[in-house]
């Protein structure tokens, strides 16, 4: 597409960060509700409530790391995470206006996105859609923090590896593997959201939402902390993608005030 034709479609990078973020909850809720909703052959196959959710968080981030590829990432960034968006606007890499577009559609996405849920019936009814929500037998401050902690993680990592141009264009590659580590450790606690967009969506579709304040509040916090502990090599990042980081043809991503 050419700059001329990017700037008589403006709205193209915020369609395509509403679709990314609806195909990433469609797909990893779906996962998620395969291999944990009442009735699944995985609960046979796999009877390790560990090794389903290491293969659960492998295959989430792995659905993030290819819409990042995708035609879609390379038009929008692939943000598809409500705090990734702000982290950028607070390294001062997006200007106000394209951020909160880009939460706008990145929430009205995700409700999108789980609407076709529906369909899994009884299996998904059993999980709620995928909701997120404190875990049984911790307290909703544990969950805070279990989101605070991920986030921060996840925020740090993915600076890092935006702040070296040497590995940067391995940052797709992060999601599975930090994903699989994540949602294996920390699920138990809060589900591992460390995404307001993603934990709105089943809400909406479940009417679950129990604890919805700690998947907003916890990944803000988190991503607020990384933000401060890596301002030094968030200063290196050049634009705020994850990946296609030539294709920006009008400067949308690479603002600096």
């Amino acid at each position: 597409m050419s700059k001329r034709g990017d700037a008589r479609m403006p709205w193209r990078p915020y369609a395509a960060e509403l679709i990314g973020t609806g195909v990433l909850v469609f797909v990893g809720l779906s996962l998620v509700i395969v291999m944990f909703g009442q009735g699944s052959p995985m609960l046979r196959l796999l009877p390790s409530d560990g090794l389903r959710r290491l293969i659960t968080g492998f295959l989430f981030g792995t659905t993030g790391a290819l819409i990042a590829l995708s035609a879609v990432g390379k038009v929008s960034g692939a943000h598809i995470n409500p705090v990734v968006t702000a982290g950028f606007r607070i390294m001062r890499k997006l200007d106000s206006r394209t951020a909160v577009g880009y939460i706008v559609a990145q929430l009205i996405g995700a409700i999108l996105g789980c609407i076709p849920l529906l369909a899994w019936g009884a299996m998904g009814r059993s999980v709620a859609f995928g909701a997120t929500v404190p875990g049984a037998g911790y307290t909703t401050g544990a969950a805070l923090l279990g989101e605070i902690a991920t986030t921060f993680i996840m925020v740090s990592l993915l600076t890092v590896f935006l702040g070296f141009r040497g590995i940067r264009a391995f940052t797709p590659a992060l999601f599975p593997f930090l994903y699989a580590v994540l949602v294996y450790v920390e699920a138990p606690l809060s589900g591992t959201s460390t995404n307001p967009a993603r934990t709105l969506g089943p809400a909406v579709v479940s009417g679950q939402w129990t604890g919805w304040w700690v998947y907003w509040a916890g990944p803000l916090v988190g991503m607020l902390a990384a933000c401060l502990v890596c301002s030094a090599l968030a200063k290196r990042i050049e634009v705020a993608k994850l990946y296609h980081f030539d294709s920006d043809h009008d400067g949308l991503f690479r603002r600096r005030g």
